[in-house]
């Protein structure tokens, strides 16, 4: 009787537990022993609910799992909690796994590997950094901590102000989070303006939306230290020019792949510091090692270059392919075109496709065209303004990127431009598409519609020149 093989699985949230489940989908436990190892004590958790479990929209962290560890070990997934890997020898195929009690580990051997370790917060070596009162939300424990630390903030304090470190994904939603629980909430950002993931026009209209909230949002501000009152507790925040009062700090200053056991083990990396693969989520050079999610890098399709794009909509689909071929099947995972949307209070905020910085990096001449429309047909009630930004290749007019800014109805509608992107349509192509109409839900003409109009004059003005 031939002898199991056996998968070695390091992180167990999306990536690495949607590969683990989708191998046991195809193999039995007889054909493939599958050993999942996560050093924290949650797995397949949605770490983009956090924010939400904070702010009080989710009522419990019991919500944001979507799968427990009874549930695996139930599908004959050998997870192991509170356990380590603390090395990686690929030519001997095999990880050193220390658990919670501590001491030098042992070697565990391995047919095929998956390293799905994720992303880490960037934390810089600032004075005070490290104080109580400051937090990290990157995992179930940092809310949990979190909470608890707003909870005994609420107790002893009627003023209850928050800083937030950092304007991007993660900072915007927990400045919402924090004004919903009573903060007087104030953002601090090195940048021109927040939301770098957009250019610096429509990350504008972020700024002043967010201070019409109440949400003071500073921008070039670049934070030189954490001040600590004579408790050793947080109780402010300096940057060059100023100092922010603080009873607790939240840093959203973005995070980097973690790939510091790759790195020690010479697999290969590329300018982010993300784990270079395949198509078929292979570490190149590597024939059973496999890795996926925040801590890999993925073809951008359209720049045609490799990006680190931490999200779990990439990471459970790169599960899904590791998984898949692992266990005897043939999958692959084409790219992504950057596709993201947020929300702080009742503004939303999405983009896809290349920002004007990206473009130029990548080579690309191009064309802009920004256009202020509705979410629903103007006489209807509700309807609410949206902006809307489209990036069109020079001559060729083929669609690079679209930012939009906007309330209710605005955010998913870069879903419509991240099909067109994936399709590679033009500017021009886009005016045609068949949108759904009626005035509770759009204008006659679709914002991005009349945004893709005015790209297509923008190119031909430029062609001809």
């Amino acid at each position: 009787m031939a002898t199991a093989q056996r998968m070695v699985v390091i992180g167990g949230n999306a990536t690495g537990m949607s590969a683990a489940s989708q191998a046991r989908r195809l193999k039995r436990p007889g054909e493939l022993e599958i050993i999942a190892l996560e050093r924290g004590g949650y797995t397949s958790y949605s770490a983009c609910g956090i924010p939400y479990w904070i702010g009080g929209d989710v009522a419990a962290a019991g919500d944001l799992i979507a799968r427990t560890p009874e549930q695996h070990r139930e599908r004959d997934i050998d997870l192991r909690l509170h356990t380590e890997v603390t090395e990686l020898d690929p030519d001997g195929c095999r990880v050193r796994v220390r658990d919670g009690g501590g001491g030098a580990g042992q070697w565990l051997g391995y047919d095929h590997l998956v390293i799905a370790t994720g992303a880490r917060p960037l934390r810089p070596g600032l004075p005070g950094i490290d104080a109580p009162g400051v937090h990290g939300v990157q995992t179930m424990d940092d809310g949990r901590a979190l909470l608890e630390a707003l909870e005994r903030t609420e107790a002893a304090s009627t003023r209850r102000r928050a800083v937030v470190v950092g304007a991007g994904y993660i900072g915007v939603e927990m400045a919402e989070a924090l004004i919903r629980r009573g903060y007087r909430v104030t953002v601090l950002d090195r940048a021109e303006e927040p939301m770098t993931t957009l250019d610096p026009d429509m990350g504008g209209l972020v700024r002043e939306a967010m201070c019409r909230m109440g949400i003071e949002t500073v921008t070039g501000a670049a934070v030189t230290a954490v001040r600590t009152g004579a408790d050793g507790r947080v109780r402010a925040v300096a940057t060059e020019d100023a100092e922010y009062e603080a009873d607790l700090v939240v840093l959203g200053l973005g995070v980097r792949p973690e790939t510091g056991l790759a790195r020690d083990a010479g697999l290969p990396l590329g300018e982010s510091g993300g784990l270079l693969t395949d198509l078929a989520m292979r570490v190149r050079g590597r024939e059973n090692v496999w890795a996926g999610g925040d801590c890999v890098e993925v073809l951008d399709i359209v720049s045609g270059l490799e990006r680190h794009i931490a999200l779990g909509t990439h990471a459970n689909k790169h599960g899904q392919v590791i998984g898949t071929n692992i266990g005897g099947g043939y999958a692959t995972f084409p790219g992504v075109v950057g596709t993201a949307v947020s929300k702080v209070c009742d503004l939303e905020i999405a983009r896809t496709g290349l920002l004007e910085s990206q473009a130029r990096s990548a080579g690309l001449r191009f064309v802009t065209a920004t256009i202020e429309s509705t979410s629903r047909a103007g006489y209807y009630p509700g309807a609410a303004p949206m902006h809307v930004k489209m990036l069109a290749e020079h001559r060729t007019g083929r669609l690079l990127g679209v930012q939009i800014v906007g309330r209710e109805g605005a955010g998913k509608r870069v879903d419509v431009a991240a099909v067109a992107l994936s399709a590679s349509m033009t500017v021009e192509q886009m005016t045609f598409l068949d949108l759904g109409y009626a005035p509770p839900f759009s204008p006659l003409w679709d914002p991005v519609l009349v945004a893709a109009r005015k790209a297509t004059a923008a190119v031909r003005r430029a062609g001809a020149h």
